[in-house]
């Protein structure tokens, strides 16, 4: 495929007679419309940002306001008590607008309405932060809700009847809250007493009780004070200091990857499955940037923060030599493209207008069918964000900085999101165990050049139409990017349809400009950068060993006749795994999220208790009753969630401990306890993954339309990464993760640990299991 021309609006020469402009038409037009579609853009916003600002107020309320006030002083009644005659002599006399006396009353009436309906709005929504700041819903049985929390549920319910659009609630939502010290520190030794034993727990204890005492409180007041100026007093420390400020490489240790519908297959054609998807993504977009997109709402009315998909689009992570930064634009109108060594930029819209699935589809064919070749050192450039940080901000300054590869660079920096087409085509095959770990192992890391994974996310699409994700983590939390894959999906499935061949709807412009190829001049020291980043991150890649199954016997449907919650039931069968694989328990990493609170992300539920490990220990001893073992399973599921609910309500302990551990950082305060406890490994991270956060459709209806969920890599060397997907009322997906390099760790084995351990309980309650 020849190059692709650039339009430009206008060309001049410089002759002996003077300046010879040659103007395009087309090129104008484009520029034109594209004025216009920047100008909507802009006066939507805007328009949002008026509504957003009044909510749960609105222009009508305004106008009733204005008119009760008015009604009732043509009715001779002064609602106002006398301060609509004071702002009527506060105007100014003489011409203008205000020279009859009639105008000065209406325009004093509508001051003062405005005056009382801001009042109003400040009022309502200071008492939806405080009806929202409380949890106690959350810790009430099922089915025995108190009254207390029917007349809470019914005032949250009133306060936010309005239709809500996505942004609406975040200046309604509380601050997460700053737990005391000392009930951090108890729930702390809570939660490492059964990994420790007597002389060790003494230790610890007399660590923490010293820190307490002497280093924590002024620690504290350092933290109390930032949480009542900043907006969160976790998040910003937790994106730098987790994130950005680390300089290992992203592949495997940070990204993390999803899955597409496992079970279906909506067409084999590669190009037009991504037009289809590509489309829907760049239509969420639009959702986005008008704030049409519901915000998620627990129970139905308690709103989550929505502040994490404001950097979903036209986000990439810049490397830089001691912390990345997040670049994020206000709009990007490409994507950029990788297939077999070539990077393209394909443009997503004609002047204003999206292009159609089909034109989309037309481009990506022509990308498929064009034979170039890779340029020098073009094929394996990725895999500079593939390996250390350094590495690549040095590269990056040196190399990438000016000239067409500073050009070439930007346009993949700047694209709305990164596409990689793939010539592999890994699927699910329930027949074939290994289908679904290659599957994971494609999207986790590819070859580690076929990924650019500084981007926001990157879409996979495979040569058999099947696709997948792989997302920078830095930005926002799995349930975000899930929250647009559930919408991209069920558009794509049950919105834009394919034909009867397998091609995307509609008839495609031929005439449309075809992909840019990116020029690239990449120097031989260069080229050595890019070989070594690629050997730093093969050997990441060649050392983990992913397991992912499918687990058909039951799902949560039946968990729920164990009258506990689905994820206690396998928070504490992973426990018995985990026992019966390493003879030991371990520090245990379950990521809640604390969205309730304004700009909340994550928070770490430490899934290994005492009551956890006094039911796994009956379990392997084999000697107690079952009903002895029915009382230790739900004392251990009751315990669990608690903890839960503690996390997601603020009260968690280790970002508290965190953000201690950095004020102690600033102020050069050594604490040997915070050492200690920041430098625990968790040999066991675990993750549940959001499903139908939106409801594209009726599983019930489609059951075979699943998502198998996503997996990421270990985070500890001799430890094991676990995500799973508890995935409607038959069936559960795991991801597991491990490397080779541990001779303690096998994924396979401590996968199939799991499948006995949820059989095991499951007999336990004697729940009758589905046929597989």
């Amino acid at each position: 495929m020849a190059e692709a021309h650039q339009a430009v609006a206008f060309q001049f020469t410089v002759t002996p007679d003077g300046v010879d402009f040659r103007l395009s038409r087309e090129a104008l037009k484009h520029v034109y419309l594209s004025g216009i579609n920047s100008w909507k853009k802009r006066l939507i916003r805007i328009k949002n940002g008026i509504l957003r600002g009044v909510y749960p107020g609105s222009p009508t309320s305004w106008l009733v306001v204005v008119m009760a006030t008015v009604g009732s002083s043509y009715c001779k009644v002064d609602i106002s008590m006398g301060l609509i005659c004071c702002i009527q002599r506060c105007l100014p006399e003489g011409c203008g607008p205000y020279r009859t006396p009639q105008t000065r009353a209406l325009l004093s009436m509508a001051i003062f309405s405005t005056g009382v309906w801001m009042m109003g709005i400040f009022f309502f929504r200071q008492t939806l932060k405080m009806l929202l700041s409380y949890h106690g819903w959350m810790f009430e049985m099922h089915g025995q809700t108190s009254h207390f929390t029917k007349v809470w549920a019914f005032c949250v319910r009133l306060l936010s009847s309005r239709r809500p659009m996505l942004y609406s609630f975040q200046t309604s939502l509380p601050k997460l809250p700053v737990p005391s010290v000392p009930a951090t520190i108890h729930r702390y030794l809570e939660s490492v007493r059964p990994l420790l034993d007597d002389e060790e727990y003494y230790r610890m204890e007399t660590l923490a009780k010293e820190f307490q005492d002497k280093t924590a409180p002024r620690l504290q007041k350092y933290l109390v004070l930032k949480s009542w100026w900043a907006t969160n007093y976790v998040s910003d420390w937790w994106e730098e200091y987790v994130y950005l400020r680390s300089r290992a490489p992203l592949v495997v240790n940070s990204n993390y990857y999803v899955m597409d519908f496992v079970l279906i297959k909506n067409t084999d054609i590669q190009a037009a499955r991504l037009g289809n998807i590509v489309h829907a993504m760049i239509m969420y977009r639009r959702k986005l940037d008008r704030e049409e997109i519901k915000p998620v709402m627990a129970l139905g009315i308690v709103p989550m923060c929505s502040y994490q998909m404001e950097r979903m689009f036209n986000t990439t992570r810049i490397p830089g030599k001691e912390t990345d930064l997040l670049q994020h634009l206000s709009d990007s109108r490409h994507v950029a493209v990788y297939h077999k060594g070539r990077f393209f930029k394909v443009w997503l819209y004609e002047g204003s207008h999206l292009l159609k699935p089909c034109d989309l589809e037309m481009q990506f064919q022509r990308i498929l069918d064009d034979p170039s070749p890779p340029q020098p050192g073009e094929e394996k450039l990725a895999a500079l964000t593939a390996g250390g940080r350094v590495e690549w901000a040095q590269a990056r300054q040196a190399f990438f900085s000016s000239g067409k590869n500073k050009t070439a660079l930007d346009a993949i920096e700047r694209a709305a999101f990164f596409v990689a087409l793939d010539e592999e085509s890994p699927h699910y095959d329930p027949e074939d165990e290994a289908s679904l770990s290659l599957y994971g192992k494609a999207l986790l890391h590819g070859n580690c050049y076929n990924r650019w994974f500084d981007k926001s996310f990157t879409i996979i699409a495979f040569k058999n139409g099947q696709l997948g994700l792989n997302t920078e983590h830095a930005w926002a939390d799995a349930p975000i990017i899930g929250h647009l894959w559930e919408f991209v999906l069920g558009t794509d499935t049950f919105h834009l349809g394919y034909t009867e061949t397998g091609h995307c709807l509609g008839k495609p412009n031929p005439m449309l400009a075809a992909p840019q190829r990116l020029q690239w001049d990449i120097p031989e020291q260069c080229q050595a950068v890019i070989e070594s980043s690629y050997q730093v991150a093969t050997a990441l890649a060649d050392d983990v060993e992913l397991y992912c199954f499918q687990f058909l016997p039951f799902g949560k449907g039946l968990i729920k006749k164990c009258r506990t919650s689905p994820d206690a039931f396998v928070q504490i069968a992973l426990q018995l795994a985990h026992f019966r694989d390493r003879g030991k328990f371990c520090l245990t990493y379950e990521a809640s999220m604390t969205r309730m609170f304004r700009e909340g992300r994550t928070e770490t539920v430490r899934s290994c208790t005492s009551e956890s490990t006094a039911f796994v220990q009956a379990m392997v001893k084999g000697s107690h009753m079952k009903a002895d073992l029915q009382d230790l399973f739900r004392k251990a599921s009751k315990k669990h969630q608690n903890m839960y609910r503690l996390a997601m309500t603020g009260a968690g302990i280790d970002r508290h401990l965190f953000c201690l551990y950095v004020v102690s950082k600033y102020l050069g305060v050594s604490s040997p306890f915070l050492a200690e406890v920041l430098s625990e490994p968790w040999r066991l991270s675990t993750s549940q993954i959001a499903q139908f956060q939106i409801r594209m459709f009726d599983p019930e209806q489609y059951p075979n339309h699943l998502g198998a969920g996503g997996g990421f890599g270990p985070v500890a060397d001799d430890g094991y990464g676990v995500s799973y997907m508890i995935a409607g009322e038959n069936t559960i997906f795991f991801h597991i993760s491990s490397k080779f390099s541990s001779s303690e760790t096998n994924a396979q084995r401590f996968g199939n640990h799991i499948r006995q351990a949820l059989l095991d309980i499951a007999d336990l309650f004697q729940v009758p299991k589905a046929d597989s």
